[in-house]
């Protein structure tokens, strides 16, 4: 599940038992959220609806002061967390295809999920796509491993790209969060839509 020092071993079955409640707990977050309604996910780039940003940011704190207090405290090792190498040419690729998928389907893969677990259709459109999509990029890995290997960065984390200790990057990133949700009020605000 993780490499938290607190727990001396956690069994496979265990892991697997608690990605799963973890999972369902994230799915029904997702759909508190409304972030099954493909029109909820759009308003975020319209700005009349910043639902979106306002959860995910929040997780994101939540995420990082939880992973900074368990270190803290002794009960994680940050040398044992897995982080994905940095390739940046893929990364914006990649970013503005998935960009573009989520403004013109109204989903990302998450949300897709959630609500085609409810039978939206539009989301079953949305994961066919997905599904095809995914098979185009491994079928043709050849013709883009490239552009997909290129500016290999390693692994940085930001407060390493910045020079900055962990614990001031966390303070500006709150501080950012909140300058956001401030933003995000105000768009709301600006661009009223009618309920939907």
């Amino acid at each position: 599940m993780g490499p938290l020092i607190i727990f001396d071993h956690i069994s496979p079955f265990t892991n697997l038992l608690l990605a799963f409640i973890v999972g369902i707990g994230f799915g029904f977050v997702l759909e508190s959220s409304g972030f099954s309604s493909s029109r909820k996910l759009a308003g975020m780039f319209y700005g009349y609806d910043a639902t979106v940003l306002k959860v995910f940011f929040t997780a994101a704190i939540v995420g990082m002061l939880g992973i900074l207090f368990l270190s803290l405290f002794g009960w994680l090792d940050l040398s044992l967390i897995y982080i994905n190498p940095t390739f940046m040419s893929s990364a914006i690729v990649g970013g503005a295809i998935m960009g573009a998928g989520f403004i013109i389907g109204g989903f990302c893969p998450g949300t897709a999920f959630c609500a085609l677990s409810i039978g939206k259709l539009d989301a079953l459109a949305f994961v066919g796509g997905l599904v095809i999509g995914v098979l185009i990029f491994t079928e043709g890995f050849q013709l883009w491993e490239e552009l997909y290997k290129a500016n290999n960065m390693g692994i940085p984390t930001m407060n390493e790209v910045l020079n900055i200790p962990r614990g001031l990057f966390a303070l500006g990133l709150i501080i950012v969060a909140l300058a956001m949700f401030w933003v995000a009020e105000w768009a709301e605000k600006k661009f009223p839509r009618e309920e939907y």
